[in-house]
């Protein structure tokens, strides 16, 4: 089928703003309209994602589909300023573009929207505004909770990521607006869109507990504000593994959820593999509810997961080995509760008795990878037994048969703290025969978050409080002859900033208990999936494969540990590109540091440096950026320096330095 691509198309909306789109239009649309699906998103839709959008829209369109990509207000070459992410203007916008996409010639009036990540969050928040002419959405890697499940908290503890991510965000949205496209006043709406720029991270840091500015846009705080159905996609070697769950139990439209072992890329490019039809699957869906085909999708169970096999763990991770089971419901009645006791000589049946207690070292955490995985190489979890030893650890005997997984598993304790802020992590492993040790799951908790993220309390030291810390939601085989590892630290650098003290934990063994989400056999689905297919692709030429590299160092006298992250020419693995079609070549470098000593929290520090390069021959754009981060006791400081340079001279600059308070954190 002949796709007809419109490379840009301006939809004006009723007070006057612009934003750009790309299209893809089937061979006949013009004549007899079909259906559409949009994408609505804020990375570049010409030279940010477009060697993923090509094959993915125009497979839509080849399957009779008008498919649209979307840049929201005040990013790459659409109006208006950016303020945040996921605001009531956003979503206000999308209600927009979508009566604008139903009224065109080629739509038959039926939309649908999908996405991933950003996508994937507001194509549910648009959901639950109920346009009528959206019929059905394809949420993938989302969350439905911005406070515990997304970039920039998690359990109650600040993530580094939120200063990464505000670091590419800077970035992002300091690249140019498209001369070709929006003519003589590119540059200086450019440079007022600079000069508009928040300071992204301490934006979000600023907000430490799940309170208004959060719970806008976290689908959880009314499921039934959702009305159209909603297929939606999760990976284990993602950071978003816990919403596809949650929608499955909450939502009361028709619903369907899918868990591979996949990071945080499209199923059908999914690493670690198996890929899968991903494309196709979506097709179905959109049949189903924008063509009203029937394809059977309600027929199928309510999830399908991918239950991971052990392997000996390695940072890069091409594929994951493992077999896809079905739940014909969810919450399953094939999932039990085994309960399995810490005691004084490690995991077992009964409760024990008697106290232990652990104050890890503040660079506990060097084997833990990157919060958020992206196929990249390096970025999965390394071989626990490098953190072990600064962390309590409780084994089972060697399994005499096989232990199958699929939930979230929780571990329920009385502890005691001698600090009023404090943190715990708890990693759930698996102990291979030849002792590596495989991390299954995990999670980190701020304790005073203990009974409320909305409303954290101090802990009062020497007091005995009772928690539980609901690990992240997984699947996996404990292989007969393996053993099964519970540890409890107190810190997890680098994936979160360290508490303001250096706390020790006890814990009372009379009563701390894992309770793991065992599944039955009997598979009753044949479970398979059509091989990875795409639409045509775009073309590209490499100019520089890039490079990434990770390393951990400590030096012995200071105690200090230091995390680097370094990738060179493309911070995702892409390297250096030009797209051939429209001739424009992009760069973009980021190094990360982190550095921690042992004894001291206080020490922390991140440093990130970073460029983007776009351009042509004679006309180049680089934005460079550097920010910091660093705390007291009472306060963090975030600091951040940007400047942008066409063609070498020095345009803008900008300039922050932010104190803000901790809150219990």
């Amino acid at each position: 089928m002949t796709t007809e691509i419109i490379e840009h198309l301006w939809i004006t909306l009723s007070n006057g703003c612009r934003l750009g789109a790309r299209i893809w239009l089937p061979e006949g649309a013009r004549d007899t309209p079909v259906p559409a699906v949009l994408e609505y998103i804020p990375y570049r839709k010409r030279d940010g994602t477009r060697t993923r959008d090509e094959p993915m829209h125009g497979y839509f369109a080849q399957n009779g589909y008008a498919s649209v990509r979307v840049d929201i207000r005040g990013s790459a070459d659409s109006d208006g300023h950016m303020a945040d992410e996921y605001l009531e203007q956003e979503q206000d916008d999308a209600l927009e573009v979508i009566a604008w996409i139903a009224a065109q010639e080629w739509c038959s009036g039926n939309i649908g929207m999908m996405g991933k990540s950003w996508g994937g969050f507001n194509c549910l928040q648009v959901a639950a505004r109920r346009p009528p002419a959206l019929k059905a959405v394809i949420p993938v890697y989302f969350t439905d909770d911005r406070f515990r499940d997304d970039i920039h908290f998690m359990g109650g503890c600040l993530l580094n990521d939120n200063l990464w991510w505000g670091a590419i965000m800077l970035a992002y949205q300091s690249r140019p607006l498209t001369p070709e496209i929006v003519g003589d006043r590119w540059r200086d709406d450019w440079l007022a869109r600079i000069d508009a720029l928040p300071f992204f991270p301490a934006l979000w840091a600023e907000h430490q507990r799940y309170d208004a500015y959060w719970k806008h846009g976290s689908v959880q705080e009314d499921y039934s504000a959702i009305a159209c159905p909603v297929l939606a996609f999760g990976g284990w070697a993602d950071s978003y593994t816990n919403s596809v769950p949650r929608l499955l139990e909450n939502l009361s439209v028709p619903c369907r959820g899918v868990i591979g072992p996949w990071g945080h890329v499209y199923p059908h490019d999914g690493l670690p593999g198996p890929a899968i039809g991903w494309l196709q699957e979506a097709v179905r869906w959109w049949d189903q509810w924008l063509k009203e085909i029937d394809t059977d999708v309600m027929e199928e169970p309510a999830l399908r997961a991918y239950i991971n096999d052990a392997l000996p763990p390695d940072g890069s991770r091409p594929v994951q080995p493992g077999r896809w089971v079905a739940e014909a419901k969810w919450p399953s009645d094939k999932i039990t509760t085994t309960r399995l006791w810490l005691t004084a000589t490690g995991l077992g049946d009964a409760p024990g008795g008697g106290h232990q207690t652990i104050r890890s070292p503040q660079s506990h955490g060097k084997a833990s990878g990157e919060w958020m995985s992206a196929g990249v190489p390096g970025e999965m979890p390394t071989d626990q037994r490098l953190d072990d030893g600064g962390s309590l650890n409780f084994d089972t005997e060697i399994l005499a048969e096989d232990l199958e997984i699929l939930g979230r598993p929780h571990l329920d304790v009385t502890l005691t703290s001698d600090s009023p802020v404090a943190q715990i992590v708890v990693r759930l492993c698996d102990v291979l025969p030849s002792g590596e040790v495989l991390r299954v799951s995990y999670q980190v908790l701020n304790l005073t978050h203990r009974e409320s993220h909305e409303h954290p309390t101090e802990l009062e030291p020497g007091k005995p409080f009772m928690v539980r810390i609901m690990l992240n939601t997984c699947g996996h085989r404990f292989e007969a002859g393996h053993r099964i590892r519970v540890s409890l630290g107190t810190a997890y650098w680098p994936i979160i900033w360290p508490a303001p003290y250096a706390a020790t934990l006890t814990l009372d063994l009379a009563d701390a208990c894992l309770s793991l989400p065992r599944r039955a056999g009997g598979d009753i689905h044949s479970m398979t999936f059509p091989d990875a297919e795409h639409g045509p692709l775009t073309p590209l030429t490499q100019l520089d494969p890039g490079s990434v590299a990770r390393t951990t160092t400590q030096d012995h006298v200071t105690g200090e540990t230091v995390y680097i992250t370094d990738g060179v020419g493309g911070v995702f693995g892409e390297g250096v590109l030009r797209f051939d079609d429209i001739g424009i070549e992009i760069a973009h470098s980021l190094r990360r540091e982190l550095r921690i000593r042992d004894n001291d929290p206080l020490s922390a520090r991140s440093i990130i440096d970073q460029s983007y390069d776009t351009g042509r021959d004679g006309w180049r754009i680089r934005t460079e950026t550097r920010l910091e981060m660093w705390s007291t006791e009472t306060e963090f400081h975030i600091k951040g320096w940007l400047r942008v340079l066409e063609n070498d001279d020095e345009l803008r600059q900008r300039n922050w330095h932010e104190v803000i308070p901790r809150d219990l954190l």
